[in-house]
């Protein structure tokens, strides 16, 4: 093979939901940019695993693979989880050239996911000055990832939105039930709900309830198989393949 293949690793879940969302996106990264070879691997839950995935493409005679995983933040899995499975299978299998490419955010065109979804749920350019925004992630433990939706939060405050406030599904509060409530509470008018998350799961499953009951009147769905979803996955796969101190225009 000349070309590398890029391999898209997903967290997997135990909702096939997560699965088939997975998949849809990784078909629209190969109808993008036909050509490319674009495999699908999981950490747990779902099969195939990354290591089986590398074991295949490595008798089949592949040299070179871009490792993407399907990660919005640079938090556990992303610092520990894929490197430490990375650094195995490049021990087993020498021939083959792993990089690892960054992960998916913080980026416009996740910006863009988000707007898209929203206007989708009804959500209209006259509405965002008597809107708020609940921007509601999995959370984390890792200061980096949640420094990082804070940063989002407050991008998308300029946005035109009358106000824009981060919620969790774990690890942190406030809940996305609480920040509807809050903003209730200071008078706004519309109250939307952003899941920032890929595909569906328990997780973005808490959001929407936690949406429902405070009663929130927009609730967007998650990210999934967008078109600009799509195009971030090749932007990271090209980025990963330039070398150190080269730009992407070299």
């Amino acid at each position: 093979m000349t070309h590398p293949t890029l391999l898209v690793i997903a967290h997997g879940s135990r909702d096939p939901r997560h699965a088939a969302t997975v998949h849809a996106l990784t078909e629209r990264v190969r109808a993008e940019r036909p050509g490319l070879r674009v495999e699908t691997a999981f950490l747990e839950f779902n099969a195939p695993s990354v290591p089986r995935v590398l074991e295949r493409l490595a008798a089949q005679g592949a040299d070179e693979v871009v490792a993407l995983p399907l990660l919005l933040t640079r938090a556990f899995h992303a610092k520990t989880d894929i490197p430490s499975v990375l650094r195995e299978a490049r021990a087993r299998l020498p021939r083959l050239h792993i990089r690892q490419a960054d992960v998916l955010g913080p980026s416009p065109l996740l910006n863009a996911t988000l707007g898209r979804r929203l206007r989708e749920a009804g959500v209209r350019p006259g509405d965002l000055p008597r809107t708020g925004l609940v921007l509601a992630s999995a959370g984390s433990s890792d200061p980096e990832a949640i420094a990082v939706i804070a940063e989002i939060a407050r991008e998308l405050r300029h946005t035109g939105w009358c106000a824009v406030r981060p919620a969790f599904a774990s690890a942190l509060l406030p809940r996305t039930e609480d920040v509807v409530r809050e903003l209730r509470a200071e008078g706004v008018e519309r109250v939307a709900v952003a899941p920032y998350a890929i595909a569906p799961g328990r997780l973005p499953d808490r959001i929407a309830a936690g949406a429902e009951a405070a009663g929130a009147d927009v609730l967007a769905d998650v990210l999934g198989p967008a078109p600009e979803l799509a195009r971030l996955l090749l932007n990271r796969f090209d980025e990963a393949r330039v070398p150190v101190g080269a730009s992407l225009s070299a």
